[in-house]
C-alpha cells in the first residue's frame, strides 16, 4: 500500500557535485519513484564543479539570496538568480552554479531522478569557468 510521508528536518550531505544539501523527498527518504526534491544552501563564494544530470530535469525556486550559474553545451551562458525566481534546466546540460554574494543562498530543488546523486555526471575541472 502506498502511503504519504513526512520528512522532518532533513539530514545534510555534501553532494558530487561539490554543494552541500538538506535531505527532503527521495528514494532514501519517502519511497519515491519519480521525483527528489532537497534544500541547497550555498555560502558566500561556494560553487559547484561542472556537471549535468543525465536523463533527468531539474527545476528551482531560489528561496533566499542570490546566486549564479553558467550554462550550455561549453557553459557559455550565464544567468542570474534571484530570490523568488525559479530555475529549469533540462536533463543533459550542462550548468555550474555559483554564490557571486557575500550572504548566504537557500533554494529547493527537484529533479525527476528519485535517488539524487545517481544521475550526476561531473565533466572536466577544465570546464569549470570559475
Amino acid at each position: 500500500m502506498k502511503e504519504c510521508k513526512v520528512i522532518r528536518g532533513g539530514l545534510g550531505f555534501h553532494g558530487k557535485q561539490g554543494m552541500d544539501y538538506f535531505s527532503g523527498v527521495s528514494a532514501e527518504s519517502a519511497g519515491s519513484t519519480g521525483i527528489c526534491m532537497h534544500m541547497l544552501v550555498l555560502p558566500p563564494g561556494g560553487k559547484a564543479k561542472p556537471h549535468f544530470h543525465e536523463s533527468h530535469e531539474t527545476a528551482i525556486f531560489q528561496l533566499e539570496g542570490s546566486t549564479s550559474f553558467y550554462h550550455g553545451p561549453n557553459l557559455e551562458f550565464l544567468d542570474e538568480v534571484h530570490q523568488g525566481d525559479y530555475v529549469y534546466i533540462p536533463a543533459g546540460v550542462p550548468h555550474q552554479p555559483f554564490n557571486p554574494t557575500d550572504s548566504i543562498a537557500r533554494a529547493l530543488i527537484a529533479r525527476t531522478d528519485p535517488k539524487e546523486q545517481e544521475s550526476v555526471v561531473l565533466l572536466p575541472e577544465s570546464m569549470s569557468r570559475l
